[in-house]
């Protein structure tokens, strides 16, 4: 498996078309709606597996001072509990640190909450409810050490 950030217009299409696909159509949200305003600015990672398919995709955005969010963290179904939503944020984690972050914070959906708690982040509230219907944990971790 590869963690990196896509590097060409057909990894980008592949990168948002997993991120509707995954968070977005389910809900019966229209293409288009798994992009925001930030993406510009945004560090974007992606996972590739062995045959070079992106396989998980995840997104790093500066919040205010040394405080980042991770967003739109989305693993192909088949592909779960094998690493590449561990090893996604790792990467995002590193890349944070190196952009002089020192805590993130992000909002889990109530599925992926166990994932995170596993991964150092702790739940500091509740947080809203997506479409209405999906509830979301607000949590934050501190990122120690070096990049």
């Amino acid at each position: 498996m590869e963690i990196r950030a896509p590097q060409t217009d057909t990894e980008f299409e592949a990168y948002f078309e997993l991120r509707w696909r995954i968070l977005r159509k389910p809900w019966g949200e229209a293409r288009g709606t798994e992009v925001d305003e930030l993406e510009d600015t945004a560090t974007h990672v992606a996972a590739f597996d062995e045959a070079s398919r992106l396989v998980g995709v995840g997104r790093l955005q500066h919040v205010e001072g040394a405080l980042g969010q991770v967003r739109y963290m989305a693993v192909e179904p088949e592909c779960r509990s094998r690493g590449v939503g561990q090893a996604m944020l790792f990467e995002l984690e590193r890349l944070a640190k190196r952009q002089g972050m020192t805590a993130i914070v992000l909002d889990a959906r109530e599925h992926a909450v166990r994932f995170y708690l596993k991964n150092g982040y702790v739940v500091t509230g509740d947080s809203y409810l997506l479409f209405g219907e999906i509830p979301h944990s607000k949590m934050e971790k501190q990122l120690n050490g070096s990049a």
